[in-house]
């Protein structure tokens, strides 16, 4: 499968060089990078080419690097139910930047791009409808950001005596706690059943 897959990589490589930055082949499945430019174009060659032929629309995510200029990979899944192979399109953007929305070559794009905007806040151009898909409205912030704090900034309760639902700011009612992972309370000293194996090494 992996020889077929690297056939596929160096075709697609050979035939859309204007779309392709690097591809490879790891632990059984091809990754292609892609200018975030050029995604609509390669998206729509990698559909109708028959070598190719990956129809559909499988998922599309982000990964958040903070410490990197172009902060999110943003990640496309496709299948060909017709060469029953996979790939990954792997595009590297900064915080600022747009990404080619992909709804004109794949309708079904729509809804991804949109969780992508709520949980990253990546912008999608010609998107036709990119609002929030997952979170309420007036929701601050985009929860699957590295910075995002593990509490939020709000909290939605249902009021009985109001009886509506009503937003508040986050309240801890106590800090996070430093464990002593040396105290009989919080921590054991013997080694669990298992753990001799790795102490063993």
């Amino acid at each position: 499968m992996s020889e077929a897959l690297k056939e596929l990589g160096a075709l697609i490589a050979l035939k859309r060089p204007d779309c392709v930055v690097d591809w490879a082949v790891a632990h059984g499945e091809l990754t292609v990078d892609v200018a975030p430019s050029s995604l609509p174009a390669l998206v729509e060659f990698l559909k109708t080419d028959q070598n190719c032929r990956f129809s559909s629309l499988v998922d599309i995510t982000a990964v958040d690097y903070p410490a990197r200029a172009k902060r999110f990979d943003v990640i496309y899944h496709f299948l060909s139910m017709y060469q029953n192979h996979r790939i990954r399109l792997r595009a590297a953007i900064r915080e600022e930047d747009m990404v080619p929305s992909i709804v004109d070559v794949h309708p079904s794009a729509n809804w991804f791009e949109r969780e992508v905007f709520d949980m990253f806040g990546i912008l999608f151009s010609g998107h036709p409808d990119l609002r929030r898909i997952l979170t309420d409205y007036g929701f601050r912030g985009y929860p699957l950001r590295k910075d995002f704090p593990t509490t939020g900034y709000t909290e939605v309760r249902y009021d009985d005596e109001l009886k509506r639902v009503v937003y508040e700011p986050v309240k801890l009612v106590q800090e996070y706690r430093q464990f002593d992972f040396m105290s009989p309370w919080e921590g054991a000293e013997y080694i669990l059943p298992g753990d001799e194996k790795e102490a063993a090494k």
